[in-house]
């Protein structure tokens, strides 16, 4: 059973930054696609990145050039540094994973099996 567990949420200024974490257990991650949405009230869960079995990185067209996604294996957390905050990026972040993604599905939150609790990021104008 996989168990993901976001932190680093918070309140930031527009123009800020923050780096979220995703802290994973409960298999080995080689070849494992970990994915970051984020939806806000009364919208659509949208995808923010993914790294695709450790292989490759992408993004989100909102957030390409501001968000970079990261991993440190020796831990089994994956992170993501949101720098150039703005008011529209406010909404609850999740990470996600799944071993058997393809990439056409990386992009669509349903492909995923596992979830953490999300993470809160507010960003003032």
């Amino acid at each position: 059973q996989v168990q993901l567990v976001e932190s680093g949420g918070g309140l930031v200024q527009a123009g800020g930054s923050l780096r979220l974490s995703c802290a994973a257990s409960g298999r080995t991650f080689r070849q494992y696609t970990i994915g970051w949405f984020r939806q806000a009230p009364g919208k659509e869960r949208e995808f923010v990145a993914a790294s695709f079995r450790g292989q490759r990185t992408y993004y989100g067209d909102s957030v390409m050039g501001r968000f970079t996604m990261s991993r440190d294996s020796g831990k089994n957390t994956w992170y993501l540094q949101m720098n150039s905050l703005k008011p529209d990026d406010t909404a609850v972040y999740y990470c996600a994973g799944d071993a058997g993604l393809i990439l056409s599905s990386i992009r669509n939150y349903v492909n995923y099996d596992s979830w953490g609790q999300g993470t809160q990021v507010t960003v003032s104008s």
